[in-house]
Order: C-alpha cells, then sequence, then structure tokens
C-alpha cells in the first residue's frame, strides 16, 4: 500500500500544477468578461486553493505514507481521503453532462482516465481505512 500512496502522491501533485494552466487552457479571460468581479475572482481564488489542497494531500502521501497505513489517525485521514474523491468519482459521472464528452474521441479518453483515476485513488485511501476493522 505504501508503493500506491507514493504513486498517488506523485499523480496528485501533477494534478494539482495542472490546475495552473486552468486559465489559459480554458480560455478564462473570454469566457469570464460577462460574469461579475467576484465571480470571476471567485473562480480563480477557489482554482488555486483547491490545487493547492490537491498539493498538499499529495505532499502527504509521499512524505507521510508509513503513518496513513499504520496508525489510527493516518486510517481516519485515509477514510475521509477515501469519502472525497469517491464523490469526486460520482461527480465525473452525474455532476458532468455527458454532451461534454460523448462522441468526441479526445474527451472520452480524458473522462476514461478521470474515471480510472478517482476510482484507483478512493480505492486505495478506503483499502487503507477499512483494513483496520480486518
Amino acid at each position: 500500500m505504501e508503493l500506491h500512496l507514493k504513486i498517488i502522491g506523485y499523480i496528485l501533485i501533477g494534478l494539482a500544477l495542472l490546475h495552473g494552466v486552468f486559465p489559459s487552457y480554458f480560455n478564462w479571460k473570454k469566457e469570464f468578461k460577462s460574469i461579475s468581479l467576484l465571480s470571476r475572482q471567485i473562480m480563480y481564488i477557489h482554482t488555486f486553493f483547491i490545487a493547492l489542497v490537491i498539493f498538499l494531500i499529495g505532499i502527504l502521501c509521499l512524505t507521510s505514507s508509513q503513518e496513513l497505513i499504520e496508525t489510527p489517525l493516518g486510517n481516519k485521514i485515509c477514510l475521509g481521503l477515501g469519502f472525497f474523491w469517491f464523490a469526486r468519482l460520482y461527480v465525473q459521472f452525474f455532476g458532468y453532462s455527458s454532451k461534454l464528452w460523448r462522441k468526441k474521441h479526445f474527451e472520452t479518453i480524458i473522462h476514461i482516465i478521470f474515471v480510472c483515476l478517482w476510482a484507483y485513488i478512493s480505492t486505495v485511501f478506503l483499502f487503507i481505512a477499512l483494513s483496520i476493522f480486518s
């Protein structure tokens, strides 16, 4: 399990850094022209803090994998993270419209990659958390 947490750590750090390109990739300057300054700033600030939390979870996985696996507090943290990432998996199916990816080759591949990613991450965290009951 320690190896899986290290892999997840690197994945999450990469995902956090990927958030830095969102404004230009999704053309937020043009897309957000019609919304209020407050709404625009909320999008930028929330994206930054989401990226920061994902980065910190990645660092936690890399630096404290043993503690996450072997301690009661680590198991509780894994339980919370498992539910968090399982909720993200749920949103991948029911939060985003399939119109965004269906019949679009690149978008479908990205959708499948993220389904697999969220399933893997949530499964590892939940497995660690629930292994204390076995």
